[in-house]
């Protein structure tokens, strides 16, 4: 095995500030999952809307005009993580108050809901969100 074929893999894509970035990111996800031989696991599916939805909020919320957001994927024999990082400030979390007729403010419980792990990291500037998918 040489070099680029050793684990941990990585792949990694600038997306510009634009709607078609989401569909781009997910195909780009899907993409790599079938690359790295895991197209036909049961959590790809998974993955691949956990990062439509942190790519919609590197959109909506953390990529200023003129800017995007970085898509990296990794892949270590035993976790498949997906980060997404943006030059936005402000810190992802939660809503408390969700409402049912509410449009939106469900991604991230949809990311805490199919992920194993999820959280927020700093960058200068910026921030990285991630969550990660462990493969049994």
């Amino acid at each position: 095995m040489n070099a680029q074929t050793q684990l941990p893999y990585q792949r990694d894509q600038f997306y510009g500030r634009a709607r078609r970035s989401v569909p781009a990111a997910r195909r780009f996800t899907e993409w790599s999952l079938t690359y790295w031989g895991l197209a036909a696991w049961e959590r790809s599916a998974d993955v691949s809307l956990c990062v439509s939805e942190l790519a919609t909020n590197a959109l909506l919320h953390g990529a200023p005009p003129g800017r995007g957001f970085l898509l990296r994927l990794r892949y270590d024999g035993v976790v498949v993580r997906a980060e997404v990082h943006d030059s936005g400030s402000g810190t992802p979390s939660i809503p408390d108050d969700a409402d049912d007729a509410d449009e939106g403010g469900r991604g991230l419980l949809l990311v805490a809901a199919l992920s194993d792990k999820w959280g927020v990291g700093e960058r200068n500037p910026g921030k990285v969100v991630w969550c990660e998918f462990v493969r049994p």
